[in-house]
């Protein structure tokens, strides 16, 4: 091959080396150089080096990928798993006709609390609930934030019309809430969850008999 002949072939292969490497920087990694060089021929290494390179990055594009995919599927998981732990948290039950019961296990935090509100209220309006009641018996202590949380859940159930009590304070609780000097007014308590369905019911009971007379 002559020098102008060879000069031509380098700048042919240069040029599409060029190419494929700016393909590459754009993510794609489809394009090879030839594999047909002469072993003595200028660029025939350089030609091995750059494929070889190419192989490399889009096999970390492919693990990378798979990773992503990986990862989106555990947060996938995760954020279903809150979601089933969020409901589990907030079991509203309907315990008799239009009334709602809202048993509270473990931990109070303003988190918790804003989705417990939220789930009880659009419980109320969905199921037009007249009575609500939020039994305690599950909670052991309770300090000045968590029963605060309590007595606006109580408030935002009446403001949609719907009477709310709260059940099952033990003597502990009791004797924190008036040693904390927290305003119960116009919350109603019962002993536990039987005595206050059995005034609802009651209640519920004696209304319908007196509008059938």
């Amino acid at each position: 091959m002559t020098n102008d002949n060879l000069a031509t072939d380098l700048n042919v292969r240069v040029a599409d080396m060029l190419r494929v490497l700016s393909a590459v920087g754009t993510g794609e990694y489809g394009d090879r150089l030839p594999t047909d060089l002469p072993s003595n021929h200028p660029l025939a290494a350089l030609y091995v080096g750059v494929n070889e390179m190419i192989d490399a990055l889009a096999l970390e594009q492919q693990r990378a990928v798979e990773y992503q995919r990986d990862l989106e599927e555990k947060l996938n998981t995760i954020e279903l798993q809150r979601a089933a732990i969020r409901e589990l948290s907030t079991p509203i039950m309907e315990v008799w006709e239009g009334i709602l019961c809202l048993p509270v296990v473990g931990i109070m935090d303003s988190s918790r609390s804003a989705d417990m509100t939220d789930a009880l209220l659009k419980s109320v309006v969905s199921t037009r609930a007249r009575c609500t009641i939020i039994d305690i018996t599950g909670i052991e202590v309770m300090d000045t934030s968590t029963a605060d949380h309590f007595i606006r859940m109580a408030k935002a159930v009446r403001l949609l019309g719907a009477e709310c009590v709260l059940t099952g304070i033990n003597p502990q609780i009791a004797q924190t809430i008036v040693h904390m000097g927290v305003d119960m007014e116009g919350v109603t308590t019962h002993r536990s969850l039987r005595d206050a369905l059995t005034h609802f019911v009651g209640r519920h009971g004696k209304a319908t008999s007196s509008s059938q007379r």
